[in-house]
């Protein structure tokens, strides 16, 4: 089977339009900025991803419980964080258009290439800094106009709560869910029999304004996040153990529970500038996108901060008292935070494949990960004998495993169809399995077919799908 090249990401965006992964949000109206619905075949790949996800890190883990906090918090809850002061991005605006940029990724553009910034580090400059470099650089906006001064731009999503009028109080949409978990620390201490080290995780929507555009889902204005926070007590484990254990679990899931390469992921750690003042160690684990190395899954020491945030602003005590010696901490957390329409989005590019010798693009998905894991053909969908025999297998299978019927045209094109949305197996019932109970299963990647009996199809998915 020959490699896969690295796909454009035009090719993974009308794939993903073509066959129901990802829409352009509100297209009827000429859509909405860095914004995408996700259709049929998305919808499963993204509930596929959160649940292997809560599989691997809730539920099949003692020391790990879930939550799911509200979208709206109390807004004093941002100020604690210091999302209200600092949360913010570096923008310039075209003087012209007044199109607006992240300054940094158009450094980014600017040094691409030129050998005499090949020791800058964009992600380590001040505003001032960018200012200076974007001022001596003379660099233009992307449409060849002038630039204003870079200034932060707050990223938190306002709007206000509240019927009467004059009354309203304002509140933010959540740009992170970590907070949520935070401030439900000591609810789910005191609800629960946990110990430390134990770890709150949730999935949820998140909401930033953001400045960039034209990346597809990397970066949206609503995406959903994976986040744990791992609370411990510094004076009994050790934080660096803990922190290559996360590591491990991290690249394991990627690699062996999403299938992605290993080739296409790596470790990036912080500079001191680069990393949030709080944080005593903080690493990304990079993907190798069309556009380049860019975070996919950031893991951060995150010390006590948070909570020592959160008790000074709401006066709550939110420490743990150790069961065994009576000593009373706040305790420190590590912090594993994935974007999980980003793995979405690596998933399909790590996927797809353009099968040169058969004329065909496949996505060559992980078993778990596939919308479908197998799809169900009658070979001829006007014999009601092989149509009943088909549904016969379809009633079969749905109940224990995600599959499709397809009866539309020729069996070439259904393959085709197929091959595109990722569904590993297609079983064809003909006039043969009348007589035999045997189904033809044709594999997606290798294009083997093999007769496998009804009976023993699910047997035969099981050891491929679990």
């Amino acid at each position: 089977m020959s490699e896969a090249k690295m796909p454009t990401l035009d090719e993974i965006s009308a794939l993903a339009k073509r066959r129901g992964f990802v829409f352009p949000t509100s297209e009827i109206y000429g859509g909405l900025t860095s914004s995408y619905d996700y259709g049929p075949m998305g919808s499963e790949l993204l509930k596929n991803i959160k649940d292997l996800w809560w599989k691997n890190f809730i539920t099949l883990r003692s020391d790990m419980v879930g939550i799911d906090s509200q979208i709206m918090l109390h807004p004093q809850t941002w100020v604690a964080s210091g999302h209200v002061g600092s949360f913010a991005d570096p923008m310039v605006e075209d003087l012209i258009t007044h199109k607006r940029f992240r300054a940094d990724h158009l450094i980014e553009a600017f040094i691409e290439g030129k050998s005499e910034f090949s020791q800058l580090v964009v992600e380590d400059l001040t505003i001032d800094e960018m200012a200076s470099f974007l001022s001596d650089n003379k660099v233009k906006s992307p449409d060849g106009n002038p630039l204003s001064e870079p200034k932060a731009f707050n990223l938190l999503f306002e709007t206000q709560i509240g019927s009467v009028a004059g009354e309203k109080a304002k509140v933010y949409l959540r740009g992170e869910t970590a907070q949520g978990i935070f401030s439900n620390f000591k609810q789910v201490l005191n609800s629960t029999r946990l110990q430390l080290p134990f770890g709150i995780g949730q999935v949820g929507k998140s909401f930033r304004n953001e400045i960039t555009t034209g990346q597809f889902i990397f970066r949206t204005l609503e995406f959903e996040q994976g986040e744990i926070e791992y609370f411990f007590n510094p004076n009994q484990s050790n934080w660096e153990e803990l922190f290559e254990k996360w590591q491990d679990d991290m690249m394991s899931f990627l690699t062996d529970t999403l299938g992605f390469k290993s080739e296409n992921l790596r470790w990036r750690r912080h500079t001191d500038k680069e990393r949030s003042f709080y944080s005593k160690d903080t690493y990304d684990i990079d993907f190798n996108f069309p556009f380049g190395w860019k975070e996919l899954w950031g893991l951060a020491y995150r010390t006590d901060y948070d909570l020592k945030q959160h008790i000074q602003h709401s006066g709550e005590a939110l420490d743990y008292t150790d069961p065994h010696t009576g000593e009373k901490i706040v305790p420190h957390v590590i912090e594993p935070a994935v974007g999980i329409n980003r793995l979405v989005l690596a998933a399909l590019i790590n996927a797809y494949w353009f099968d040169e010798a058969n004329n065909r693009t496949v996505l060559r998905l992980n078993p778990r990960l596939a919308p479908y894991k197998a799809a169900i053909f009658p070979l001829l969908k006007n014999k009601p004998e092989l149509v009943a025999k088909a549904k016969e297998v379809f009633d079969k299978l749905a109940k224990k495993y995600a599959v499709t019927w397809d009866d539309r045209g020729n069996i070439g094109k259904r393959y085709l169809y197929q091959d595109e949305i990722g569904t590993p197996f297609c079983l064809t019932i003909d006039f043969e399995s009348l007589e035999d109970e045997a189904v033809t299963v044709r594999n997606r990647d290798t294009t083997t077919q093999e007769r496998i009996k009804i009976a023993d199809l699910e047997s035969y998915l099981a050891n491929v799908l679990n």
